[in-house]
């Protein structure tokens, strides 16, 4: 009996135990709530905003990591394409200056062709004098290479000039639009002679001047072709010089005159060819002379020397 008293006793004293052990816990836990009420509303003005600020700016400075990232990948890759662009604009430019130096050439071959009879070298101009037109300039052939004085120049459809020095490796030729010039040529149709002279102030209208025609009976119209006359001292016979644009009779009612389209670029030389061959040739050997007339024949025959008079000496 007394061994159940005193574990009744023990039971109680626990249960009051516990029972004040919860109330001290309710206790702290309302004095702790409390307390950290004002802390945790400082935090919430304080702490709480910077602790977000500071994620945003982490954030941006990882965008910004990745955009700089990026950045330097575009321009990586800008760069590889700038240099393909380049090296596509480099390779168009080479196949534009070779297509139109295959026109020129193609253009040339033909030249070379409606002349085959006459032995021909072809050139590059390499200097001009001063001004817009080739009114003299520079081959990159010479004596070396069989070039002489007095050699007939050939370019785009026909006569361009005359060989008047030479060097080793370089020659000088005056074009027939210079001022110093006079050929002496035909209409090709009636094989009337004329005088081609060289007006460089013409040029600006694209043309020449041709003079001493005789005025006579034969018909001679606007885009007749004038050639190189089988008179001429210095000219081989027959090559095309150019067309006539206008043709009027003179106050002597003698002669006509007018002025001619030539067919060269003398604005745009850059490949011609050399006859390599001299009038002279053509007089020491007859035979060579006498295929030249078969093969343009003129009507005419005569003298092979036009320089009877001031006038009509050719250049």
């Amino acid at each position: 009996m007394k061994k159940k008293n005193q574990a009744s006793s023990a039971n109680r004293y626990l249960a009051v135990g516990l029972a004040i052990f919860c109330f001290i816990m309710m206790g702290l836990s309302l004095i702790s709530d409390f307390v950290a009420a004002p802390f945790r509303g400082i935090a919430d003005l304080t702490i709480i905003p910077m602790q977000k600020g500071i994620n945003q700016i982490g954030m941006w400075l990882s965008d910004l990591n990745d955009n700089f990232e990026t950045l330097q990948e575009v321009k990586k890759e800008n760069k590889k394409l700038q240099e393909k662009v380049d090296s596509l604009v480099i390779e168009n430019n080479n196949l534009q200056q070779e297509k139109y130096e295959l026109e020129r050439l193609q253009e040339l071959y033909k030249l070379d062709q409606n002349y085959a009879d006459y032995p021909k070298v072809g050139a590059r101009v390499i200097g001009k004098d001063s001004g817009n037109w080739f009114s003299t300039f520079t081959i990159d052939k010479g004596s070396a290479d069989g070039i002489r004085v007095d050699m007939n120049v050939m370019a785009g459809s026909g006569l361009a000039g005359i060989v008047t020095k030479t060097g080793p490796h370089w020659a000088t030729v005056r074009s027939i639009i210079d001022d110093e010039s006079n050929v002496s040529s035909m209409i090709l149709t009636t094989t009337d002679r004329c005088m081609v002279r060289g007006d460089l102030t013409l040029m600006a209208d694209g043309k020449i001047r041709f003079e001493q025609l005789e005025n006579n009976d034969n018909e001679v119209a606007v885009g007749e072709q004038i050639v190189t006359s089988h008179i001429s001292d210095k000219y081989l016979q027959g090559i095309l010089v150019g067309y006539i644009n206008e043709i009027n009779v003179d106050a002597n009612n003698l002669t006509r005159s007018g002025y001619i389209t030539p067919v060269v670029d003398f604005k745009n030389l850059q490949e011609v060819l050399v006859i390599t061959t001299t009038k002279s040739d053509m007089i020491e050997n007859p035979e060579d002379q006498k295929s030249q007339d078969d093969q343009n024949p003129s009507g005419e025959s005569g003298n092979t020397d036009d320089s009877g008079d001031s006038q009509n000496t050719e250049e």
